[in-house]
């Protein structure tokens, strides 16, 4: 700690013992302050972190473990989680009390979050932060809630707790240890040197809470009975390294495998290895979609590039220094593309390109191809790659089957792996990272797909595609194309415009509210030792599990469920080690604050009313995040059930459900919106059905947050 630094702490310690402590009293209700766990006092909190200069934070966590005999998954967890330089973007805030609470009275007004400055300097310091989704648990007499607002990354946070939170009898709850933590009265640990510089960091904090004109109109009303300070990770700053070594580049071109008119392919036959006998599975290429709009694709040509793979084996990308710190790529991939030209002359240029990204399960034979034909009409050419994990085995081919000669086979550049050892290659086998780094989950997958999408996007504008412009790039991606869509629009500084169709985050809050994916949580408890499946088997609809915990907005909910907060536990520190995939965490970067060396892009978010795949709560917190209400389509598939029961109850696929006659034309329309925007270079946007009440553009009221699902 520097001197000033020291003198500055000095001059807080001196000005807090100015402030009358709160009245201790054995019989009340205390806030308890115990540094000596993570669950003693309030937390997060820095003083379980330690000092790390190579990153931007200048710290690392440094969570203690439980027994790794007994616990030995909590122990993996926590090994993975002490790589991060700091804490969760969204907390799940804990505070213990000595005794039962009124959960009723604890509100943003009594529990807060105060900002207390970017590492690196400046940032919105003093800004006040609420709470939301609050959980009592009598059992352990801990409240949990979560920050109402997604926080800044690489910036410290004071988490405060006033006696306007009451206990069971009304009376206000007491500060106990904390206010001799606060004022230095028998606390003791004089050699503790990290201790008291972690005192210095909160007296601090309070000196600010108590000198801003807001926070010290409020102290007249509430008591400060515990506080922690704790400092944000970093969430951008490995990609953002990884673009500026892509951009200082000179690529080798593409490697083209073929080139075929319209007019020539017959059919295009799909061979997916599903296994490592090897084994495989065919299918047809979605050759009618490209006429969708007659006479608008030309040709389907097929290639490859070289891109760098910054994951390991076990498919996690290794923790480097956010400050000074280089990501090294483990190896080179080559990886397959389907690019589909429009047809007739191309602009002086070239044609302009929208790199399409295909959502969780499918591939680049998916829902590419079904945008592609109005993309085309509109002079937009579209360009796909498999997502990490995906497109099945690297033993697969397309073979395309011609009118003016022999069939020519091509690789179809799967992705997939047997991770397992199991001997088949599934739908998403290898996007996520294997045990004992579990709870990445599919963290690195994304950002090493985004990490792919850039050097594509080098590839292009260095003139490594003949016939495509090499400015106007742009992005358009459906469900898991608009979740690792969103960070490529925050980080690619090329792009140009996009749209995200039906995204949402973090991934986590995506499966365990899904009915797609919530099985894959249950499993993932299940499997956990010791497991903690809660609620019976591991069946539909709760998969074995009740984890508890409220949406946004609603009244602070008593925990009557026994194992409840082990998995509330679980879940918050897989949302915490995945933010750096977490699109939510990258949304603000694409218009609000854009990275350095960026300029703000012009988007549209589309999602659709009772999404059951990526529900509205995960949407909306992706909206909220970056500020884009104002940026979206709201597709109101309730009214459009209401008016024709064959409309499907699920709208996830709203986009690509040009095959069902139900609701065939919104899925050309939001088409259409995408395409006149991207084409007119993000300057115009369309509602699909003018003042029809289908899609709502923007959305005309609050952001939903609930489900809405149609039963």
């Amino acid at each position: 700690m520097g001197a000033l630094q020291r003198r500055t702490l000095a001059v807080a310690f001196a000005l807090l013992l100015l402030v009358p402590p709160a009245v201790v009293s054995a019989a009340g209700v205390e806030a308890l302050f115990d540094l000596s766990s993570p669950s003693g006092g309030p937390f997060p909190s820095d003083r379980f972190s330690v000092d790390d200069h190579h990153h931007l934070t200048g710290i690392r966590v440094n969570l203690p473990k439980p027994d790794c005999a007994a616990r030995p998954s909590d122990c993996a967890d926590i090994d993975v989680i002490n790589t991060l330089d700091g804490f969760n973007l969204q907390p799940r805030l804990a505070i213990p009390f000595s005794g039962p609470i009124d959960p009723a009275t604890v509100t943003s007004e009594t529990v807060f979050l105060v900002n207390l400055g970017d590492t690196r300097g400046g940032g919105a310091k003093g800004e006040r932060v609420g709470i939301n989704q609050v959980v009592w648990d009598p059992a352990t007499n801990t409240l949990f809630a979560e920050s109402d607002a997604f926080l800044d990354q690489h910036t410290r946070y004071a988490l405060v707790v006033t006696d306007g939170v009451r206990d069971a009898a009304g009376d206000p709850v007491e500060a106990g240890a904390f206010a001799r933590f606060r004022h230095g009265w028998h606390w003791g640990h004089p050699k503790d040197h990290e201790l008291e510089e972690y005192r210095g960091g909160v007296l601090h904090a309070l000196e600010l809470l108590h000198s801003h004109p807001r926070h010290d109109q409020h102290r007249r009303h509430h008591e400060v009975v515990a506080a922690s300070v704790f400092t944000t990770q970093s969430v951008t700053a490995v990609l953002e390294k990884i673009r500026h070594q892509i951009k200082r580049t000179n690529p080798a071109p593409a490697t083209m495998l073929g080139t075929f008119p319209l007019t020539d392919i017959v059919s295009i036959v799909v061979t997916r290895q599903t296994g490592t006998a090897p084994t495989f599975s065919t299918s047809f290429f979605p050759t009618p979609a490209l006429s969708i709009f007659p006479g608008s694709v030309g040709s389907l040509a097929f290639g490859t590039f070289a891109s760098p793979d910054y994951e390991t084996a076990e498919k996690f990308i290794p923790a480097v220094g956010t400050r000074t710190g280089t990501p090294v790529a483990q190896s080179v991939s080559n990886i397959a593309f389907n690019l589909t030209l429009p047809a007739g002359t191309p602009p002086a240029g070239g044609w302009p390109v929208v790199i399409f990204g295909h959502g969780f399960t499918d591939s680049k034979q998916g829902a590419p191809v079904v945008v592609a034909s109005a993309l085309a009409s509109h002079g937009l050419a579209t360009i796909a790659i498999n997502v990490v994990g995906h497109g099945g085995g690297p033993l697969g081919t397309l073979t395309v089957n011609r009118v003016s000669g022999p069939a020519v086979s091509i690789p179809a550049g799967g992705r997939g792996i047997d991770q397992d050892g199991n001997g088949t290659i599934d739908s998403t086998e290898g996007v996520n990272a294997a045990v004992p780094r579990g709870l990445i989950g599919s963290r690195d997958g994304l950002r090493q797909t985004v990490v792919d999408l850039m050097q594509l996007v080098r590839v292009i504008e260095t003139g490594g595609l003949p016939g495509l412009d090499r400015s106007r790039i742009y992005y358009a991606g459906q469900s898991f194309g608009g979740i690792y869509g969103t960070i490529f629009l925050a980080v690619e500084s090329s792009i140009r415009a996009g749209v995200p169709n039906v995204p949402g985050g973090p991934i986590i809050e995506i499966a365990r509210l899904s009915p797609s994916f919530r099985a894959l949580v249950g499993v993932a408890l299940a499997t956990r030792v010791p497991a903690l499946l809660n609620a019976g088997p591991l069946a539909p609809p709760q998969w074995g599990f009740n984890e508890n915990v409220p949406l946004r907005d609603q009244p602070a909910l008593v925990n009557g469920v026994a194992g409840a907060v082990p998995i509330q536990e679980v879940l918050e520190n897989t949302e915490w080690v995945s933010q750096s995939g977490n699109p939510v965490a990258y949304a603000r970067y694409i218009r609000q604050s854009p990275l350095d060396g960026m300029e703000p892009k012009s988007v549209i978010v589309q999602f659709a009313r009772g999404d059951q795949t990526v529900p509205n709560p995960t949407a909306s917190a992706l909206i909220r995040a970056g500020d884009l209400a104002d940026r979206t389509l709201y597709y109101r598939n309730d009214l459009a059930f209401a008016a024709n029961a064959a409309t499907p109850k699920n709208p996830h696929t709203f986009l690509t459900n040009v095959a069902v006659p139900s609701v065939a034309a919104f899925a050309l329309g939001a088409q259409q919106q995408i395409a006149i925007f991207l084409a007119s270079d993000g300057a115009t946007v369309v509602d699909p059905d003018a003042a029809g009440p289908i899609f709502e553009v923007p959305i005309t009221g609050a952001l939903p947050e609930v489900l809405n699902f149609i039963p």
